[in-house]
C-alpha cells in the first residue's frame, strides 16, 4: 500500500506503480542529481517498482568512488542516497555504450548497477507508468 498525492489531496492506494528516472547530469549539478536520487528513494519506500537510468556525463554517478564525492547544502550525500535506494529494493540501470565510449568497465561500478542496453532501456520505458527526467 502506497500513501501519495494526487492534485494536492492524500490518497492510499494498492496499486503498485512502476517510476522510471532518467539522468544525464552528474556531479556538475548536484542539487539536480541529489534531488532525483531523494525521490526516487521516496518511490521506494512507498512500495513502488523504480529504476534509476543513467546516460552520457550521468554514468559517472556510479563510478566505484566518485558518489561520495557529489554533495550539496542540506542534502543526504549521493553514496548514501544510492546505497539506501540499492538497499530498498531500487533498481539501477546504466548505458552500456556510454561507459564503453569512456573505457570503462563494468567492474568499475558500484556493486548492484546494471550496465544494459537500448532494448532493455525501451523495455523498462514501455512498462513504465511513469517517466521523470532530470
Amino acid at each position: 500500500m502506497c500513501i501519495c498525492t494526487i492534485s494536492g489531496r492524500w490518497i492510499m492506494s494498492d496499486e503498485k506503480q512502476k517510476l522510471v528516472y532518467i539522468l544525464n547530469s552528474a556531479g556538475e549539478q548536484a542539487e539536480r542529481v541529489l534531488t532525483a536520487f531523494a525521490l526516487a528513494n521516496i518511490g521506494v519506500s512507498m512500495e513502488h517498482d523504480v529504476t534509476v537510468m543513467v546516460f552520457g556525463e550521468a554514468t559517472r554517478l556510479v563510478y566505484k568512488g566518485y558518489a561520495g564525492t557529489v554533495h550539496s547544502p542540506e542534502r543526504l550525500p549521493l553514496d548514501k542516497l544510492i546505497g539506501d535506494f540499492l538497499a530498498g529494493g531500487g533498481k539501477i540501470l546504466v548505458c552500456l555504450p556510454c561507459i564503453k565510449a569512456r573505457k570503462v568497465g563494468t567492474d568499475q561500478l558500484i556493486e548492484g548497477v546494471e550496465a544494459t542496453t537500448g532494448t532493455v532501456v525501451n523495455d523498462h520505458i514501455l512498462e513504465a507508468d511513469k517517466v521523470i527526467s532530470f
